[in-house]
């Protein structure tokens, strides 16, 4: 018998991420607030959509969630119409959301006074990663559970990671995100510099690239950088939100985060002259440089 997975929220990560099981044979049923996605969602994958979240969830082995806050989480697990009151003992959910450490360990709390097992499991590599079945997933919560959702979680991730209990995989994307913004800013500053200086940019990261000061950014962003390109990826507005959550953790554990903080004013501002949407390398969209003769 297949085994039953429910998918909550089919975003630019959860739609692949959905189809990426139904693709793996697992019976799927799908979950989205706007009904149109989920019959774009059956248009291409095989399963089924439910009409409410208790009856998507119903007699599930596994539930997966992909949502965008820490309200939107309380609202699809908690209470009675919720997936966790909906769900039989020993079932596992599967948090994919990048929320505060604190919802993910009061759901926890929740799903244990069910007999139900929680993971937060944040994930990382973007939308592309998403459809390439590639993201890195960071996990906290029980050991067991965890090695059972990670079976299911390789159809459409190549790193899964345990760190260990619940909040613990949300407190990792944390870091993710510090060092993502630096990383970002960096790039961007030295875009600019090669092109100030006469360079020619492309030829700078290609001498670059595969030296210490290589990383992913520079090699999936770069290119669509100097083009000035910046209508995919990873939303400025939903990074601003990522940083948000670093920055009043990092006031809560006494951690100090100076280019973070810097990095969020400067997203403030491209989100200021209407770029909100624009994906997180529009960093170098605030910079002076030469671009094609003319100055950006």
């Amino acid at each position: 018998m297949k085994t039953k997975i429910a998918f909550i929220g089919l975003g630019a990560m959860g739609f692949p991420m959905a189809g990426h099981l139904a693709r793996a044979k697992y019976n799927v049923s799908v979950f989205n607030r706007t009904i149109s996605k989920s019959d774009s969602w059956l248009e291409q994958f095989k399963g089924r959509k439910g009409r409410t979240i208790a009856e998507t969830v119903f007699d599930s082995e596994f539930v997966f969630s992909c949502v965008g806050n820490d309200q939107d989480l309380r609202e699809i697990f908690l209470g009675d119409d919720g997936a966790v009151a909906n769900l039989k003992k020993g079932a596992i959910i599967v948090d994919h959301t990048t929320t505060s450490a604190q919802v993910a360990v009061d759901v926890g709390k929740e799903c244990e006074k069910h007999g139900i097992f929680f993971l937060d499991a944040p994930v990382s590599g973007g939308q592309d990663g998403a459809i390439k079945g590639e993201l890195s997933v960071m996990c906290g919560g029980d050991l067991d559970a965890f090695l059972k959702a990670q079976i299911v979680m390789e159809s459409y991730a190549r790193n899964i990671v345990r760190i260990g209990g619940i909040g613990q995989g949300q407190l990792t994307k944390m870091v993710n995100q510090i060092c993502i913004a630096g990383l970002l800013q960096g790039l961007a500053e030295g875009i600019a510099f090669a092109s100030n200086a006469g360079l020619d940019s492309r030829r700078v990261i290609e001498a670059i690239s595969e030296g210490a000061a290589g990383s992913w950014q520079m090699q999936n962003r770069s290119a669509s950088m100097l083009k000035g390109e910046y209508d995919f990826g990873f939303a400025v507005e939903l990074m601003r939100k990522d940083l948000g959550i670093c920055i009043s953790e990092a006031n809560k554990n006494g951690s100090e985060l100076p280019v973070a903080k810097l990095v969020d004013l400067f997203y403030s501002e491209i989100e200021d002259n209407g770029g909100h949407r624009w994906d997180t390398s529009s960093l170098l969209s605030r910079l002076p440089f030469t671009h094609d003769g003319k100055r950006n």
